[in-house]
């Protein structure tokens, strides 16, 4: 087969992974050798607005995939830094200790709004810049339900769906929706 790259990088925090997010993967996979996640808000403690671990996250990403697509998704874990350039080299350098020297890397994703101005932040890496999807939601009101005991099951593939219905059962889902519950709305996104 015949791809366009040899990675294509998709950054996202994927808090849940969602219908959306697996087809920017599905088209990634189309065209890239590789596809690298490269996830967001990485550190261990988890909050409202970041509920899952890393490896959660990569075990609810990967259990959509046939088992020949888990072996061409590989995952970088990006910790929060608040700043642009900093942030930055820190994708780049996650993202260069999982490559070959010389290997065509590209970016993929979608400028649904102000936030994702950090696409423009890698101009060494094509852009291949997706349309809104069909059906493309924010993971926002997705966890504000979640909070609130409701899985918006058609926003979810079938492996993600089974994990949210499994962390629900669990003593960090009760706390989080505990403090989600009680706490002041503003400010979740």
């Amino acid at each position: 087969m015949n791809y366009t790259f040899d990675y294509l990088v998709f950054i996202g925090r994927f808090q849940p992974f969602h219908l959306a997010h697996m087809q920017t993967i599905k088209i990634a996979l189309k065209q890239s050798r590789q596809v690298i996640l490269a996830l967001g808000s990485a550190q261990n403690e988890r909050n409202i607005k970041n509920p899952f671990s890393a490896a959660e996250r990569e075990q609810m990403v990967l259990s959509n995939f046939s088992a020949e697509d888990q072996q061409r998704i590989k995952f970088v874990h990006v910790v929060d830094v608040y700043n642009d350039q900093k942030w930055q080299k820190l994708v780049k350098s996650l993202v260069t200790g999982v490559i070959e020297p010389d290997a065509k890397v590209g970016l993929i994703g979608h400028f649904k709004d102000e936030s994702s101005y950090y696409l423009k932040l890698f101009p060494e890496w094509e852009m291949v810049e997706l349309e809104s999807l069909k059906g493309a939601i924010s993971a926002t009101p997705l966890r504000e339900a979640y909070y609130t005991g409701k899985i918006i099951e058609s926003a979810f593939p079938l492996g993600t769906s089974e994990f949210l219905h499994q962390f629900q059962k669990t003593p960090i889902y009760q706390q989080l929706r505990h403090k989600y519950l009680t706490q002041d709305k503003t400010n979740l996104e």
